[in-house]
């Protein structure tokens, strides 16, 4: 399976101010993992704290939130998971079926696909 970086923007709730962000495109990864810094210049506050499961199984607690996410031509709320400095910023897999977009490996980049019922 390839990697690839992911461009778009995200912004507070609020929508008045977006930013450009860069983050790897991981369907194994539930939700959307940003830096905490630039969700706070945002104004984004996390919600809750919540446990998240690593890919060795350990678990770590982070702040749970929500953003504006511009992507693909689009524009939708997205649930986002604050992360710590040393977290990689990760484009997760709920947002990514917000949007509709599917992974291709091979060609590295976003495409688009039906929802399901």
């Amino acid at each position: 399976m390839g990697t690839f970086n992911v461009e778009f923007e995200i912004g507070g709730l609020d929508g008045e101010r977006f930013e450009p962000v860069k983050a790897l495109a991981d369907s194994g990864a539930t939700f959307t993992v940003l830096p905490s810094a630039l969700l706070s210049e945002l104004g984004v506050k996390p919600h809750e704290t919540e446990t998240f499961e690593l890919a060795d199984g350990s678990t770590i607690e982070r702040g749970f939130g929500r953003v504006w996410v511009r992507l693909h031509g689009g524009e939708e709320v997205s649930p986002v998971i604050f992360g710590a400095e040393n977290d990689a910023p990760l484009l997760g897999a709920v947002t990514l079926e917000i949007f509709r977009l599917g992974i291709d490996p091979v060609n590295n980049r976003l495409i688009p696909i039906r929802g399901r019922m």
